[in-house]
């Protein structure tokens, strides 16, 4: 086995013969990387066997998952048997193909032995990768993997808020953010009076080491604990009606029992998440299939900025330490003037989490809707079939 990420074999493009083995070298993802290429191109695919790879060499990865596909990265069966691949059968499938159940997952586990040979893998490679690392599916808002307390991030940080002025004040917006999108309410951070009062309170609760509760901030809400905004009285920067208004919509969420599941389950602790307790690396894969869109936001802007921060309490190093992967980033990075919550930390992560050791993977099937700045900041580009000029335009221009 080579020392590298063991990707595939090059392929000569006019007679198909296979040669060499293609190895990255994981160092080449500090400088990011990004896998972009139509629908059945592969970038899933790639994206498995090259998360498998980093995993196999101790490299913990965090993996934000909007179409639920990550989740195959669990099935690792060690003795590669028909009964091992039978309860993932599709029995309709295999009854239009004229086998039952049993049959199919029979041919199946045979087609798997047999791709993993050709590539010069087996069982035992298997088995040296699942012992190898720990893996968890996590899910925000459902108890259908592990629940991710996400309210929880309302704790007060654990250094003090002038050493890390910045980044808090970030992981504040992605709360506030997505709080007032979960109600339905205009969260611009700095046009909106909502978004402006939320921070505020949440900001003097955090200065002064005090964590909050969901209930306590709309009590806050109801009682501000400040009577100025910036330089204006509070009842002209946002009057009490408008406070009514907000403290109904946000209690009315916690009143709903569809939102208790928000509430419980592991923190959103990136320390905890990149690591199992053994000390082995994790594989945390963040699902947010399941999520309405503007839920989906607010779970991805709040764990990347809770990456965000983690990154800078990091030493530097010139070895990859961990890796944050995205998989479908569209929407989530766009071009400029659009500027959704998600796409501050990604950018600052892009251009300064190299020095930490943190590399950032995005997949994507259209080049032009990433934000060109960030296209940048990626020095390794795995391309798959692009079907419009356009984007084979952006890339050639990258």
């Amino acid at each position: 086995m080579g020392d590298g990420l063991y990707l595939g074999r090059q392929v000569d493009p006019g007679s198909g013969a296979v040669g060499d083995r293609l190895d990255l070298d994981p160092a080449d993802l500090l400088t990011h990387g990004l896998i972009v290429g139509m629908t059945g191109s592969g970038k899933t695919g790639l994206a498995i066997v090259l998360l498998e790879e980093l995993l196999r060499q101790g490299v913990p990865v965090l993996a934000i998952d909007p179409k639920g596909d990550l989740a195959n990265l669990l099935l690792l069966f060690e003795t590669l048997d028909a009964a091992s691949f039978e309860p993932w059968v599709d029995a309709e499938a295999a009854r239009r193909e004229g086998k039952d159940v049993k049959t199919a997952a029979a041919d199946t586990a045979a087609a798997w032995k047999k791709g993993l040979a050709d590539w010069g893998l087996g069982p035992g490679d298997i088995v040296a990768l699942k012992k190898a690392h720990d893996a968890v599916v996590f899910t925000p808002g459902s108890r259908a993997g592990v629940p991710l307390n996400v309210l929880q991030s309302l704790d007060a940080p654990a250094v003090p808020f002038d050493s890390a002025e910045e980044d808090l004040r970030d992981e504040i917006q992605a709360i506030v953010s997505g709080l007032l999108g979960l109600v339905r309410v205009e969260a611009d951070p700095l046009q909106s009076p909502p978004a402006v009062f939320l921070a505020t309170l949440i900001e003097r609760s955090w200065r002064a080491g005090k964590g909050l509760s969901l209930e306590g901030l709309i009590g806050q809400v109801a009682e501000p604990p400040f009577d100025k905004i910036g330089a204006l009285p509070l009842e002209t920067a946002f009057p009490r009606k408008d406070r009514q208004s907000l403290m109904m919509a946000l209690n009315n969420l916690l009143a709903s029992p569809s939102f208790e599941s928000w509430r419980e389950g592991e923190p959103l602790d990136v320390d905890r998440m990149l690591r199992a307790p053994d000390g082995r690396p994790r594989l945390a894969i963040v699902s947010t299939a399941h999520l309405a869109d503007e839920e989906r936001v607010f779970v991805t802007a709040l764990v990347l900025d809770k990456v965000k921060t983690w990154m800078r309490r990091q030493g530097g190093t010139t070895e990859l330490r961990a890796l944050v992967y995205m998989d479908e980033v569209f929407g989530y990075f766009p071009p400029h003037p659009a500027n959704p919550p998600t796409k501050r930390p990604l950018l600052t992560l892009l251009k300064q989490a190299r020095a930490q050791g943190v590399g950032v993977v995005l997949a994507t099937q259209n080049p032009v809707d990433l934000d060109y700045k960030g296209l940048a900041n990626m020095g390794t580009w795995m391309v798959g079939t692009l079907q419009t000029q356009q984007d084979r335009e952006r890339l050639e221009s990258g």
